[in-house]
This record gives C-alpha cells, sequence and structure tokens, in this order.
C-alpha cells in the first residue's frame, strides 16, 4: 500500500544537567572544584534510505523522540551523549513544516540527510568556574532544552515516465508488460488506487523508471474521482505517455477516444501549466480491439490530427508495437533529461464548499 503523506513530531535530546563537586581525597590537600559536563542531547535526522518505498512507518508513529544526555558527575567526567535519531525515509519526500507550511526541504536525492531538531548542548560543570578570584565555585548550567517540531511530509514519486489516461485506458497492463511491476489488473474502472512504479529495461543494459497512475476523469484537477490526490506523482516525471482506448461499443469511431484524450489534457492544464506542457507520446492502446488493418489506420489518423502528435499502436493483450514504444521512450527520455526540469506551479483551486448562509433573525 502507497501511503504518500504522514505528519509527525520530531522532539530532539535534552542536554544533560553539569555537575558540581569537589575533589575531597585523604592526603590531597586543597581539593578544588571537578563536576563535570553534562552530555549533548541526541538530534532527530531525517535520511533517504535504500528499500522504503512509502511513508507508512511514520503515519503509523507519529512522535520521534532523541534521547537525552546524560549529566555530568564527580572527577570531571563528563556525560555521556545521546546518539542520533535518524528517521528513515523514501527518496522524493517533500519535508514541510506544518505549523507555517514553510518547505524545509525536497529529499529528492538517495542518502540525503536533514537535520530537522538539534539536540540540547550539554550544561557545564562548576570545573569550568574556577577562577583566581574564586576556587571553589559552586555553579553550574543545565542541558539546553530539547527543540520541537511538527513536520507535514508528502511523496511525491521520483519516475522519468507518467502514464496517464481515463480510467480502464490500459495503463496498468501496459505497465505490467514492460516491467517486472505487478499491479491490479481488472476490467472495470478505479482498479488502480495508488501509484506504481515498474522499471523497464531494454537491450544495452538501458532501464527507466515508469509510474502509473490511477485514471483521471473530468474535474480531476478539482478533486473529482482520484487524480488530483495522485496527481502530484507526476510532477516530477520528464515524460508522459497518454494511452487512448478504441471505444468497445464502436471500436471503429475514433470519436470517443479523441473526446477522452482532450478531458485527460484539460485536467492535466487546470492542475498545472507547466505539468500539461512536458512532453507526451499518445499511445493507442488495445489495439486488439479493432476488427482491422484498414480500420485501424483510419482510427489512428483521425487520432493523430486531432491531438497534433504522432500515435503509438500497441495491444498490451499480445504485445504488437511495445518494442517501438519502449524504444521511442528512451530516445525522447535522453532529450527530456539534457533540458532543464521546469518548476511545477500548481495553480490555486478554487473553493467547491458551497457557501454558508447566514442565519436570519
Amino acid at each position: 500500500m502507497l501511503v504518500d503523506q504522514a505528519t509527525i513530531v520530531v522532539r530532539s535530546g535534552k542536554g544533560g544537567d553539569g555537575h558540581v563537586s569537589f575533589r575531597r581525597e585523604k592526603y590531597v590537600p586543597k581539593g578544588g572544584p571537578d563536576g563535570g559536563d553534562g552530555g549533548d542531547g541526541g538530534s532527530v535526522y531525517l535520511v533517504t534510505a535504500e528499500g522504503v518505498d512509502t511513508l507508512l512507518d511514520l503515519a503509523g508513529k507519529h512522535h520521534w523522540i532523541a534521547r537525552n544526555g546524560h549529566p555530568g558527575s564527580t572527577k570531571q567526567k563528563h556525560g555521556a551523549s545521546a546518539e542520533d535519531l535518524r528517521i528513515r525515509i523514501p527518496t522524493g519526500t517533500l519535508v514541510y513544516d506544518d505549523a507555517t507550511g514553510e518547505l524545509l526541504a525536497d529529499m529528492d536525492t538517495m542518502g540525503a540527510e536533514l537535520m530537522v531538531a538539534a539536540g540540547g548542548r550539554g550544561g557545564w560543570g562548576n570545573e569550568h568556574f574556577k577562577r583566581a578570584n574564586d576556587q571553589a565555585p559552586r555553579r553550574s548550567t543545565p542541558g539546553e532544552l530539547p527543540i520541537e517540531h511538527t513536520l507535514r511530509l508528502e511523496l511525491k514519486l521520483i519516475a522519468d515516465i507518467g502514464l496517464i489516461g481515463m480510467p480502464n485506458a490500459g495503463k496498468s497492463t501496459l505497465l505490467s508488460r514492460v516491467s517486472m511491476a505487478k499491479p491490479k489488473i481488472a476490467d472495470y474502472p478505479f482498479t488502480t488506487l495508488s501509484p506504481n512504479l515498474g522499471i523497464a529495461e531494454l537491450s544495452g543494459f538501458r532501464r527507466f523508471i515508469v509510474a502509473d497512475i490511477p485514471g483521471l476523469i473530468e474535474g480531476a484537477h478539482r478533486g473529482q474521482g482520484l487524480g488530483m490526490e495522485f496527481l502530484r506523482h507526476i510532477e516530477r516525471t520528464r515524460l508522459l505517455v497518454h494511452l487512448v482506448e478504441p471505444d468497445p461499443a464502436a471500436p471503429q469511431s475514433p470519436a470517443k477516444p479523441i473526446e477522452q484524450y482532450h478531458i485527460v489534457r484539460r485536467e492535466l492544464a487546470g492542475y498545472s501549466d507547466t505539468l500539461a506542457a512536458k512532453p507526451q507520446i499518445v499511445v493507442l492502446s488495445k489495439a486488439d480491439l479493432l476488427p482491422g488493418d484498414a480500420e485501424l489506420e483510419v482510427f489512428t489518423q483521425s487520432v493523430e490530427r486531432a491531438t497534433e502528435s504522432p500515435v503509438f499502436v500497441i495491444s498490451a493483450a499480445t504485445g504488437h508495437g511495445l518494442p517501438a514504444l519502449l524504444e521511442s521512450c528512451w530516445q525522447r527520455l535522453q532529450v527530456a533529461r539534457a533540458e532543464p526540469q521546469p518548476e511545477i506551479r500548481i495553480k490555486p483551486q478554487p473553493d467547491t464548499q458551497p457557501p454558508v448562509e447566514a442565519e436570519t433573525a
């Protein structure tokens, strides 16, 4: 199960208190102050780690607290410092301050570390305060107090290619054929309830990551269906593969697939202009539903004129057209990788809640 949002409370460890004591030993005249310093409290770090794919562990545990430092002791013994607390998160996690909404970091590289709560420093023992005019100080300092923050974490999958389209367009089937991923596949809409990732491998040790996004419906950018919740997962992709399918009721008519194509394009533009401007490849899926080559050619030409883009014809069920599609994806991906990735600017959405009417006396 993909858990892509979590809110956690992190708190660092308190620093250990400094100690007040004096050296008292037989045959040692004029024993002076020997109170040791306290140890430092543990800090809290977020670390992107291999093998962590979701925020499931964080969604089930809300408080992450580092240990306190130990107090100082006699004979100038320094209190032990506490170990830092490292929280493992998936690569691609955005870290926000929940109180202010400020973006603290985009953890988009493996092995990245972010200190989100610094441990308190240990206090000084009275040995630190001895002076020529104060040879028996009876004061020390307490350890620094811990720091606490509430963080909101959002995961955006890091994939090279995003599969988009209406529900039941064949995205999950395509992902299962070009990678080892095993998404749920069924003959009804919205079988994909969360994004799936797979790695497509080509000859010559070439590979790229593909993300299957739940189907988009009209109004998805305003929260209809499942689209709005998962559109952010294709923000990081460099290339979109847009699947359209023939109408099972009228497989020779391109009207409905063309209409569905424009619905998805409008939803992308409604969410973000920069997302809609990403390079895309248009794919006619389920070509095995078309009765013959002549009908297929007419259908393809109609879709190409409507989308103003060349169309790849595939059938994930039979494997037809998959090698050519993957090779084109690889070539287009190399061009996209050489270009700077634009910042995704999400459009503010109007409040869909009806206005509250004032009560009349």
